[in-house]
């Protein structure tokens, strides 16, 4: 069962896809525990994805992910298939990290940072 974080499905689908693709652009986010947890689960299977590395795990990554451009002027798909999946192919899952940081100030929320390892 998945956390529903208070939103509708397709908000809840797009807050993921654009966490997930900054999480493959920055390598590392400051978001929600509950955000952090819920994200590691997707990122987890698009880094399989990208361990696949065919054609069809190409396409199904690139209907999930947003195309944003890294720093490299590479996209989101092309990093996660060339860099960041080369990076884990003798690693079988457990690709992220997510490390408490505590409350946030304004209302309480706990924080997490959540990283690729």
């Amino acid at each position: 069962m998945t956390r529903k974080l208070g939103r509708t499905t397709d908000h809840r689908m797009a807050l993921l896809r654009n966490l997930a693709s900054d999480l493959i652009i920055h390598e590392r986010l400051e978001v929600t525990e509950a955000k952090a947890k819920e994200l590691r689960s997707v990122v987890d299977k698009m880094i399989t994805l990208g361990k696949r590395g065919d054609l069809h795990a190409r396409r199904q990554a690139a209907a999930f992910l947003y195309n944003k451009e890294t720093a490299e002027d590479n996209s989101v798909i092309q990093k996660l298939f060339d860099d960041v999946a080369k990076r884990y192919e003798d690693r079988q899952g457990g690709y992220t990290r997510v490390l408490k940081l505590g409350e946030r100030q304004g209302d309480g929320a706990p924080m997490a940072i959540i990283e690729l390892v």
